[in-house]
């Protein structure tokens, strides 16, 4: 297989991992049925109160420890039809950090807490400079992956296969502890806006569980749990972050 062929798919590979983003809710596993939801109770008002108040705490954790970026938040609310629940942070060209939530994801959360925590973690996900780390570590694994493809002499497919696998794993080698740290920032955030942190990390108690899957993007429920727990703990008690 041509040299020239494989870098070409790379490349494309490439523009597809420049918008990439990180979840903050990981998808639910396929299940024969769904147990009922309890009855939603957020509003699309309270929705909006929480950015209004959520944003420049948010920005302004942003300018105080991670000065170098684009620190002015937008939010945008997913209301394509048929998206899950969840919610993800991207950057624009310009690098100016875009948080979305999904409808879908508004109608799941119970308290105007749950929605300060998921702000709050995929602010951090910005704050921490994770997505040009996640994108690093990606276009790494894509390399090496194409690398193989021309070592073993792999046709067009296969070539495919083996570096968008190599990607895969190269993204999610810093995905657990990330989502930690964004978890930990996004308690600092809706603590220091007034929201309970705490009422806020129930909703790790209802989302599907990762558990320790191979390559799960996401720790154990649990461990987030405990995560927001200790941040909670060192911000009421004066203590940094």
């Amino acid at each position: 297989m041509p040299a020239a062929l494989i870098f070409r798919r790379f490349a494309a590979l490439l523009a597809l991992l420049l918008v990439a983003s990180c979840a903050m809710v990981p998808p639910p596993p396929p299940v024969a049925s769904a147990p009922a939801r309890p009855a939603a109770t957020v509003t699309r008002a309270q929705f909006d109160a929480v950015v209004r108040r959520m944003s420049p705490v948010a920005t302004e954790v942003c300018r105080e420890r991670s000065p170098q970026l684009r620190c002015e938040f937008t939010v945008i609310l997913d209301d394509r039809p048929g998206q899950p629940p969840n919610a993800f942070h991207t950057r624009d060209r310009d690098g100016r950090p875009i948080i979305a939530f999904t409808d879908a994801l508004i109608r799941e959360l119970q308290t105007p807490d749950e929605i300060a925590l998921i702000f709050g973690h995929e602010a951090g996900h910005h704050i921490g400079d994770h997505l040009p780390l996640i994108q690093r570590e990606a276009q790494r694994g894509a390399i090496l992956g194409g690398v193989a493809a021309l070592l073993i002499g792999a046709d067009e497919a296969t070539a495919r296969q083996i570096m968008d696998v190599s990607a895969t794993v190269g993204a999610r080698r810093y995905s657990k502890p990330i989502e930690l740290e964004a978890d930990r920032l996004g308690a600092l955030i809706a603590e220091r806006a007034g929201y309970d942190a705490l009422r806020g990390a129930e909703i790790f108690r209802r989302i599907p569980d990762p558990g320790n899957r191979f390559l799960a993007t996401h720790p154990p429920n649990a461990e987030r749990l405990r995560e927001v727990e200790r941040t909670v703990a060192r911000v009421r008690a004066g203590q940094p972050i």
